[in-house]
């Protein structure tokens, strides 16, 4: 699928004004001349103007790239499936993770878009159990992010 360069210029450009108007209510540091709202305020501000020029060079191009082009990916019904399962499992992560934890949330996860993929079953287990655990422990131990434990919770470490 080819959007036009206006369409992504719109979305750089709300990005971008939508981060600008945020960082307004960051605090102000006493005696400082520059405080934490600077470095976002400026890359906002570098997507917005990009936004501006890719909308002004997809308006100017219309006439020879149109707004959407689908791709043939879009007319195979493996693809579609792919792209579902991969949207389904962000919301599935959404809703479950919390409550599940994040270790068979992964796994689950993992497991369906390696079914998708046509992944044989025992190579698929294996390497969702290995993916997920080695992915937990750089964020949990390493970076220190606190991941949820969910229904493992007696068995945190």
């Amino acid at each position: 699928m080819k959007l036009n360069d206006a369409i992504f210029g719109l979305v750089l450009l709300a990005l971008g004004s939508t981060v600008l108007v945020s960082v307004q209510a960051f605090p102000k540091i006493p005696g400082q001349p520059v405080g934490p709202a600077l470095f976002p305020g400026l890359i906002a501000a570098g997507l917005c103007v990009a936004g501006l020029l890719l909308i002004v060079h997809g308006v100017r191009d219309r006439a020879r790239q149109p707004w959407l082009v689908w791709d043939p990916w879009v007319r195979s019904p493996r693809h579609v499936v792919a792209l579902l399962v991969l949207l389904g499992s962000v919301l599935f992560y959404i809703l479950a993770s919390r409550w599940l934890g994040f270790l068979p949330t992964a796994v689950i996860i993992l497991l369906a878009m390696f079914s998708t993929l046509r992944v044989p079953l025992w190579r698929a287990v294996l390497m969702a159990v290995v993916t997920a655990a080695v992915v937990h422990f750089a964020f949990y131990k390493l970076l220190r992010v606190p991941l949820p434990w969910g229904v493992l919770t007696p068995y945190s470490w």
